[in-house]
């Protein structure tokens, strides 16, 4: 059963857990029912593209609205594919929500152990990680393409928690809508790095197509290694959505030939009714 749910025309929700765990958003956006034109048409949530800022920002507006989390409880990232997780508190919120010059810098993964916060990440192929711990409270997202995926962002996440006292055992972990393996061609060198992560797993998530080209399934390459951190495979849920053959629902970065726009990956705890 696909654990991400269309809830509207604009998003996907994790039902499994915001069933589960009242409280907790956390999902992952379509590229519709927003105001962008042309390549980025309509949903696009990237500042860092060339849309229009002002549609971006207006775009953000309705999507915050959709998922019930107001946009100064956001934060977001200058992602540049590679693995530091930034913690962050109910300080930083707002940083990057509007404005992509006061994005965290050089940040493709965020942790939190409180409430009121909502953590962003933008996608357009790339493999959005999902991570909670819910008798903490505690939560992260990551931004795993292939240099985050081999550089070992996923194990990276499960060390954060683990150095706050988790047990990632006890980790519940989510892989998003990305690219599949069909739609995704590497070259030997990609693969290589692959094979040294994956020394002694016995499913091997590529297949060679022809000379130096391999389809790569990131999605199981990164469960893989959640697996190998520590985290239990039944604990792990993987959606079956790929970014580039629902051209329905996504904007896809090969397959669009990169000028398109960008999804969203979100998490976050709202805050307790004290009323």
């Amino acid at each position: 059963m696909e654990p991400f749910v269309l809830k509207e025309s604009k998003f996907f929700s994790i039902e499994d857990w915001t069933e589960k765990f009242p409280g907790l958003a956390a999902g992952f956006s379509t590229k519709n029912g927003g105001n962008s034109n042309g390549d980025y048409s309509s949903l696009n949530l990237g500042l860092h593209v060339n849309d229009s800022v002002q549609a971006v920002c207006g775009n953000r507006e309705i999507f915050s609205e959709s998922i019930g989390f107001p946009l100064p409880a956001w934060t977001g990232a200058e992602q540049t594919h590679e693995t530091f997780i930034r913690k962050v508190s109910k300080e930083d919120a707002g940083t990057g929500s509007l404005d992509y010059g006061q994005a965290f810098r050089r940040t493709d993964g965020f942790f939190t152990l409180e409430q009121g916060l909502l953590l962003t990440l933008c996608f357009a192929d790339c493999v959005p990680l999902y991570f909670t711990h819910p008798d903490s409270g505690a939560i992260g997202a990551a931004h795993a393409g292939w240099k985050g995926t081999v550089g070992g962002i996923a194990g990276n996440m499960a060390g954060v928690f683990k150095n706050e006292g988790i047990d990632p055992g006890e980790i519940l972990a989510a892989i998003g809508p990305s690219i599949c393996e069909k739609c995704y061609i590497v070259d030997g060198r990609v693969v290589n790095l692959v094979k040294n992560r994956l020394e002694d797993v016995d499913k091997k998530p590529y297949n060679q197509v022809k000379e130096n080209q391999y389809q790569l399934d990131l999605k199981e390459v990164n469960k893989q290694l959640l697996m190998k951190s520590g985290i239990r495979e039944e604990n792990i849920i993987v959606s079956g959505y790929c970014t580039s053959c629902h051209e329905e629902y996504f904007f896809s970065h090969r397959r669009d030939g990169g000028k398109t726009g960008r999804m969203m990956s979100y998490i976050g705890w709202k805050e307790a009714d004290c009323s």
